[in-house]
């Protein structure tokens, strides 16, 4: 596997890359042109100035994430084609540069969704928490009043165009059922997916987070049926899934390795993180360690490993640790930690293999050593 960290840019980010060169075996940084509205051409110069960043610092962008689909695609509106001609010029300028891998998702309004982002855990550090019965009860106009009212309201990872016009979009998806979305989505993989294969590009898509639906609107990418279906859609090497053991996870009812298994070969990239989640539907992100949460870590990381894997991975979001001032989820320390922890499985495995493999040569020569005397 080949590790690498997410990374949202100098002036953007408090984590610098000379700190991620610190941490043992990370060759790229994952990485995104964040100033640049959902729907928009990237720029080939923004690129460049990205990679000529990571170049100085030894690291490779094979993987971009997100570029995000603008939501009049979701949608189906007839404005889509225009977004998505300018996709599919982004695809291509970004193959230009080198991109091997693109990570997006096609989640209605929310990329993902978390009731507080600073829950104290039982050690003292924080972490992003979901109250299940909190996101349940509440309605999402209130929400949009709440942003409305608070001009410094963000949410990491989020375009400020898109919270300005949450009641708006609301309005529209009021309309849209769950096979609508399916074939926008369809819509979608049809037009790009044929130019990402001419561009040597993945398109991996990241489940949704939560795996279910919240505020009526509708989820696709919540379980390993739905995950069969829409690799399914596009039937194509390029059409990929960013497999994220967080977002699957936050639902017990997924069993990681065995999605990890079937769709091995689909798997371009990887989140690897974990999660408690209690009895009430609730959860908290946790350290990647297999005992602190309810994610399998360590055999989700066997999974990987006896199914070959070669792509690309990254530690998802850790816990606030140290005193670090960091984007929530999005810290240096604690995914370092979590880096630290993914080789030491990784590395368990693949030295389990050469002492196999160096017990069955002994037993061969002892065979033949034996058959020769006799």
């Amino acid at each position: 596997m080949k590790m690498v960290f997410r990374w949202f840019g100098e002036g953007n980010d408090s984590v610098k890359l000379n700190h991620i060169k610190h941490i043992p075996g990370v060759e790229g940084i994952v990485w995104a042109l964040h100033d640049i509205p959902a729907g928009e051409e990237w720029p080939k110069e923004q690129i460049e100035a990205v990679k000529s960043q990571a170049d100085r610092h030894g690291f490779h962008i094979d993987v971009v994430e997100s570029v995000n689909v603008h939501e009049d695609i979701k949608l189906g509106l007839p404005t889509r084609d225009l977004y998505i001609e300018n996709y599919k010029k982004t695809i291509e300028n970004l193959a230009a540069a080198g991109v091997k891998v693109i990570c997006y998702n096609f989640m209605p309004v929310f990329d993902w969704t978390r009731t507080e982002l600073f829950k104290q855990l039982e050690d003292g550090s924080t972490a992003m928490f979901y109250e299940k019965a909190k996101v349940e009860n509440m309605d999402p106009l209130e929400l949009v009043d709440k942003i409305g009212n608070n001009s410094n309201f963000t949410m990491p990872g989020w375009e400020p165009e898109r919270l300005k016009s949450l009641r708006e979009l609301f309005d529209r998806y009021s309309w849209v059922t769950t096979e609508d979305l399916w074939d926008n989505l369809k819509y979608f993989l049809e037009q790009v997916i044929p130019i990402a294969e001419q561009n040597d590009i993945k398109m991996a898509i990241h489940p949704d987070d939560p795996p279910w639906p919240i505020f009526g609107l509708p989820r696709l990418l919540i379980s390993k049926e739905n995950i069969r279906r829409f690799l399914k859609l596009v039937d194509n090497p390029a059409n990929g899934l960013t497999l994220c053991s967080g977002s699957l996870g936050a639902n017990p009812d997924n069993n990681i390795p065995e999605i990890i298994r079937e769709f091995a070969d689909r798997i371009p990239f990887a989140h690897i993180r974990n999660l408690k989640v209690y009895e009430n539907g609730d959860f908290i992100e946790t350290s990647h360690r297999a005992e602190d949460g309810t994610v399998d870590i360590c055999n989700i990381v066997k999974a990987y490993h006896e199914s070959g894997f070669t792509g690309y991975v990254r530690p998802d979001h850790g816990r606030h640790i140290w005193d670090e001032q960091c984007r929530p989820g999005y810290g240096l320390y604690d995914r370092a930690l979590g880096i630290m922890y993914l080789w030491g499985i990784w590395d368990s495995l693949v030295n389990g293999n050469r002492q196999k493999d160096s017990i069955k040569s002994q037993d061969e020569s002892i065979k033949f050593f034996q058959k020769g005397v006799i």
